[in-house]
């Protein structure tokens, strides 16, 4: 999962240079490499490189382009485009591990690792239909200047590290504090995936039923995907925000009751609606990036969030496990997990006013230089050189 998420910043730029069909195709073949060559290694360290570097890089090079090819078809019910793709996965993630069990039985785990990697196969085609309709990135349009004049190797060096590595994204106030904003609330995201199921065995002594709290979590997630895309699409512009701050508050909310539950039953209660606060985070998450930063510019948008919510996501899981090992329980795990997700839903509250302030100034601006009237895009920054009528797209 942190491969996921740390590569996302460098598939961005693939993204935008070869754009979402050969990236997508690109991952899939390079996840299926990795899916491969676990069935056949033997040992623990080298399957750390073969299934949690190669097959998790190359899935981050095949999601991404999932979620940016959307905003070429799709502009007014993006949401619920984006919901419908997503909660697809949770249709499939909620029999697999039943799947994977049955089948791992049956014929071993190299074999296991191989019938997957089929999956990833079918991938690299399907990626095929990805065909873009939005123009390429219009950075392109200057490749050709910039190669122009008398220029010191140093120079081209540094003009060609800025064209690839474009942080003009960052530049926006907006996005600088939603970004923060979600790293800093995914910090405890994944410690009830990770920590729940042994939760329960430990308090509960409950070993046949456990697999009821995933089947709730994926189940739900993929109701609140499809539920939050059809209702983000009814928000205009940035208030789609506050669906990520109530998920993000009561996720918190959530995660710190889960000690407090005393049945079984009241777990599976939680986790309905960890599940929920789940599928209505995933699926506003892109919609929020067009509309803050232009379809443009989204495959950066998109690429640098998940780049910095890697570290926290990542880091939340072994910190629970250390706070289960000092203190001897769960509680303080869970009770951690609660925190940042609040905190983070705090800060994401700030980004419409914000938004709105941004606005509001620059309508005062154009009054007095009308010069600035055609440059005030509600829709996000343009890349140099493209067109304006796509500022309407």
């Amino acid at each position: 999962m942190g491969m996921i998420f740390f590569c996302s910043p460098i598939v961005s730029i693939f993204t935008d240079r070869l754009g979402c069909r050969t990236t997508a195709a690109m991952g899939a073949a390079i996840a299926f490499i990795g899916l491969l060559c676990s069935s056949f290694t033997k040992s623990l360290e080298v399957r750390y490189f073969t299934y949690g570097i190669l097959f998790g890089c190359g899935s981050s090079f095949a999601f991404q382009p999932s979620l940016v090819i959307l905003g070429h078809y799709f502009k007014r019910r993006l949401g619920l485009a984006n919901g419908i793709v997503a909660g697809g996965s949770c249709l499939i993630s909620v029999p697999l591990p039943f799947f994977l069990k049955m089948v791992g039985k049956a014929i071993g785990l190299a074999h296991t690792f191989q019938v997957l990697s089929a999956l990833m196969l079918i991938q690299i085609f399907l990626s095929m239909t990805y065909r873009p309709t939005l123009p390429p990135s219009c950075d392109s349009q200057h490749d050709g200047q910039d190669k122009l004049g008398s220029r010191s190797a140093r120079q081209q060096c540094w003009a060609q590290t800025r064209r690839y590595f474009n942080l003009r994204v960052f530049r926006r106030k907006t996005y600088r504090i939603w970004a923060f904003g979600i790293a800093t609330a995914v910090l405890g995201y994944l410690v009830p995936y990770m920590h729940l199921v042994k939760y329960v065995e430990k308090r509960f002594k409950e070993t046949k039923k456990d697999w009821i709290l995933l089947v709730c979590l994926g189940g739900m997630s993929g109701l609140g995907r499809l539920v939050s895309g059809r209702i983000g699409d009814c928000i205009p512009g940035l208030k789609k925000i506050y669906l990520q701050v109530a998920s993000f508050m009561l996720l918190g909310i959530l995660c710190m009751m889960i000690p407090q539950c005393q049945g079984f039953e009241g777990v599976i209660v939680i986790c309905l609606f960890l599940g929920l606060c789940d599928g209505f985070f995933t699926t506003i998450m892109a919609p929020i990036a067009f509309e803050l930063v232009g379809p443009m510019q989204a495959s950066q948008a998109i690429g640098y969030l998940m780049g910095l919510m890697a570290v926290p996501m990542t880091a939340g899981t072994p910190i629970a496990g250390y706070l289960n090992d000092y203190f001897g329980n769960y509680d303080a795990a869970f009770y951690f997990a609660g925190v940042p997700p609040i905190i983070g839903a705090l800060v994401l509250s700030v980004v419409p006013l914000v938004h709105q302030r941004m606005l509001k100034k620059q309508r005062l601006d154009s009054g007095k230089d009308k010069m600035l009237v055609s440059e005030a895009v509600v829709n996000g920054e343009l890349l140099p050189g493209c067109p304006a009528s796509e500022a309407h797209m």
